[in-house]
């Protein structure tokens, strides 16, 4: 077999989110049309130069001990959180592969580990620079640097179960995730690897990243009251992301390995797209023209025709712009197929993940394939004319489906597609 045909399969999967530490926690909320969006009781009472925050709400994980998914105790004060929640997605999916706890250096070498961050240690830099400014420089911690730079997220896990192969951090904004998981499936794929472990995550729900989301008109501000009911994607009445946090990885292998060693598989990867607007920093070109590119780009590697995609886990991030520009390139795309095509955003019920969102979305792509059941979008209430799909509307919907997609874009006009197939 050469190694551009290797196949590629899932193996193990792994997620932390608003709606739950565990992966199992986690897919009980979404296709029980839970929402994770809270409250955040601090950010209430908050003052900056004598004006509040103008969001209060958040996905923020509940109920998280970071001592419980760490190697080492000490390791939950050294790490950043989205460090943390990376370690405990990483942690469940290695588990659910049946691996040992740490690989030989034999098959170490041909194993590694690529994760997705867009902002990285945020809270952990202002921390600090406020023990500068107040405390002077020797009160800065040690372990600052490490504890922020967004590739200790992989490098700490290479370093958990030796992984000794490719290591590093895509940061490309909301497809940081996505990137993280389709680089790695091209390592497998091309005979670089025969073991990958990858995903996304993100931990940045902070002031701070609230002011500067909230001036650039990009966050829902008029649910503070309703934290349930603020992200609604594809709906006529949205009017902005709520901020999330989490992470999603899969451990992506070579098929014959996995054969060998008696691997469950859950899926199969089959394709990957790629693609920039090159149109505007932050507003997605139109039509979407640049994601349409990457959709193609996933069916041809796949090899697949377009009728044979049942299901599509969209970015559908809330916002007026995104949301239209996405249904655009669906359609346009898929053409008379979307009659039959399901699309749902699950940010509905986590709100936005950042970098961790392609991480944890393909997570639910896969599950959504294996057991048939398919996410809905939540607060769908108005449907958007703009926006003609079929959203799931509020309730899971049990239905099989044979090949399933997962969309990410980010600011920068970066796209990444992400397609899966049935395990045979």
């Amino acid at each position: 077999m050469s190694a551009q045909s290797r196949r590629v399969v899932v193996t193990g999967i792994g997620m932390t989110t608003p709606l739950g530490v565990t992966t199992e926690q986690s897919w009980t909320g979404l296709v029980n049309g839970k929402s994770g969006i809270r409250t955040v009781e601090e950010w209430k009472t908050l003052e900056f130069a004598g004006a509040k925050l103008p969001v209060t709400i958040a996905g923020l994980v509940p109920q998280f001990d970071p001592e419980a998914w760490t190697e080492h105790k000490k390791d939950a004060k050294r790490m950043e959180r989205f460090i943390l929640l990376a370690q405990a997605a990483a942690k469940q999916c290695w588990d659910s592969a049946g691996l040992p706890p740490k690989l030989s250096d034999e098959e170490g070498d041909m194993a590694g580990c690529i994760v997705g961050v867009g902002l990285g240690g945020l809270g952990g830099i202002i921390d600090s620079y406020t023990s500068l400014m107040t405390k002077g420089p020797r009160r800065v911690s040690a372990f600052f640097i490490p504890a922020i730079v967004a590739n200790l997220a992989p490098g700490n896990i290479s370093i958990r179960f030796n992984l000794r192969g490719a290591n590093w951090a895509p940061a490309s904004a909301c497809t940081s995730g996505a990137h993280g998981i389709g680089e790695g499936f091209m390592h497998v794929r091309d005979g670089r690897a025969d073991l990958m472990l990858c995903g996304g995550a993100e931990a940045c729900c902070e002031p701070l990243a609230v002011a500067g989301f909230a001036s650039m008109h990009a966050l829902c501000t008029n649910s503070n009251d309703a934290p349930e009911k603020a992200s609604r994607p594809f709906e006529k009445n949205r009017s902005g992301f709520v901020m999330g946090e989490g992470a999603g990885f899969l451990l992506l292998e070579e098929y014959t390995h996995a054969q060998k060693r008696g691997a469950t598989i859950y899926a199969e990867m089959i394709g990957y797209g790629s693609t920039a607007d090159a149109n505007h920093i932050t507003a997605p070109s139109e039509g979407g023209e640049g994601a349409q590119r990457a959709f193609k780009q996933a069916l041809r590697m796949a090899g697949i025709n377009k009728e044979q995609v049942g299901y599509i886990n969209a970015h559908g991030t809330s916002t007026h712009f995104n949301d239209k520009s996405e249904s655009d390139a669906i359609k346009a795309v898929y053409g008379d197929h979307t009659k039959k095509l399901m699309v749902s955003s699950t940010k509905s019920m986590t709100g936005h993940l950042l970098g961790g969102a392609g991480g944890v979305e393909s997570v639910i792509s896969v599950l959504a394939l294996q057991r048939g059941v398919l996410p809905p979008t939540i607060n769908y209430e108005t449907p958007d004319p703009e926006c003609e799909l079929d959203y799931i509307p509020n309730t899971a919907r049990q239905h099989r489906v044979d090949v399933v997609q997962s969309n990410s874009f980010g600011f920068g006009g970066t796209n990444g597609v992400l397609l899966f197939g049935r395990a045979r």
